[in-house]
């Protein structure tokens, strides 16, 4: 009976905790609206499993728990109940999976007006750029990668010459306009994550990987890296600050361009 009272405690309390807990994420990016949808489907399904199959494992422990004199019966196989458990859980894992297909398609659909934002990964650092005076992002090479050129631009291109660094410090975001997030690693795999954003995406040597998202409320958000990257991994976190638009523009205007960090930097020996 003490096992029976602990698996009905169990169901109670993780309901109970569900329902009346204050535990949902906050809301920081209209455009998640449809995640959190795909998230509250999969409790849904999971948890209706979870209740039904540690209720019947209650009622099988109450119903046949050992009393003198009864015995087992045997039954080696149910041709009729394993069709309905396979059936079941294909349906079930199918309700889950479809929603992610149309998740996906809308998770890398950018807007035509995002405004791009290069975040490179490295051990252990968090670095970023965005695009100058020209509104374009230059092209960049792990090959190009120095200490002169942490995020290896090409200085033959034109269009990177004005392209805003940010070494490791903050990246700054304004509220309320969509952005196509970039995402380049200079060694090995890392995974840009902030929670809020209810979005994380492996960032690969070698590919571009992005994702978008429009920020709806301001505030500071921790970056973190999602993938195990070598012994430094957890410490490798950063910041988004999500402010107004004139905040955004004057912490822009404080920032150095690509063409003012090489100059600072002064010729190689």
């Amino acid at each position: 009976m003490a096992v029976v009272l602990i698996l009905v405690l169990i169901v109670v309390g993780s309901v109970l905790f569900h329902v009346l807990s204050p535990w949902w994420w906050t809301p920081i990016a209209s455009n998640w609206t449809y995640i959190d949808t795909t998230l509250v489907i999969t409790f849904w399904i999971t948890g209706i499993v979870f209740v039904a199959v540690v209720s019947f494992m209650a009622y099988c422990v109450f119903r046949f728990r050992h009393r003198p004199g009864n015995k087992a019966h045997y039954e080696p196989e149910n041709r009729k109940l394993e069709v309905l458990l396979a059936s079941g859980t294909a349906v079930g894992v199918a309700a889950m999976l479809a929603p992610g297909l149309i998740v996906w398609n809308q998770f890398i659909s950018v807007p035509a007006d995002a405004a791009s934002v290069e975040v490179v990964s490295q051990q252990w650092l968090w670095s970023f750029r965005l695009p100058g005076a020209d509104g374009k992002l230059g092209r960049a090479e792990t090959r190009d990668v120095s200490p002169e050129n942490p995020l290896g631009l090409d200085k033959n291109d034109a269009s990177g010459l004005d392209d805003v660094i940010i070494e490791g410090g903050e990246l700054h975001l304004p509220i309320g306009k969509p952005v196509h997030i970039l995402l380049r690693s200079v060694d090995v795999l890392h995974d840009f994550y902030v929670p809020e954003f209810r979005a994380k995406m492996d960032m690969i040597p070698g590919m571009i990987t992005y994702f978008w998202f429009t920020p709806t409320r301001t505030g500071t958000f921790d970056i973190l890296c999602a993938e195990l990257c070598g012994v430094g991994h957890p410490q490798m976190r950063g910041t988004v600050v999500v402010e107004s638009d004139a905040d955004y523009q004057t912490w822009l205007g404080q920032q150095q361009t690509f063409t003012q960090l090489t100059a600072s930097a002064g010729p190689a020996n």
